[in-house]
């Protein structure tokens, strides 16, 4: 039994991706990914765009935004409504006798993207 060279390479494919600002943060993003953002209005099946595109890269040659590309467009649809991780603030002053607890659930979307125009 002979066995013939065995290629090392990866063969990786060349995606499209975006990068879009929504909520005050920046996510990177490519097409059928699912991204947990800042409450969007809407309900679960509606459909969304997205704007404000700083980068579209991948296979073909980079675009960069000064800030932002003004043809581009990420179009995606709401899989979910819901609640994060529930975070406690606690706050205490030795010996007088203070302390506060309260908690905080941020409000999230997520989102499937179906489509990156640009």
């Amino acid at each position: 039994m002979t066995s013939g060279p065995i290629s090392t390479k990866k063969f990786q494919l060349a995606m499209l991706y975006a990068v879009v600002r929504t909520g005050g943060k920046q996510y990177r993003v490519a097409q059928g990914a699912l991204l947990r953002i800042e409450r969007l209005d809407g309900q679960v099946g509606d459909k969304v765009t997205l704007s404000e595109v700083l980068f579209i890269g991948g296979d073909s040659e980079a675009k960069i935004g000064t800030p932002l590309l003004s043809d581009a467009r990420v179009m995606g649809e709401i899989v979910e409504q819901g609640l994060g991780k529930k975070i406690l603030i606690f706050k205490k002053k030795r010996r007088k006798g203070y302390s506060r607890k309260r908690g905080h659930r941020q409000r999230l979307t997520t989102l499937k993207i179906l489509e990156i125009q640009g």
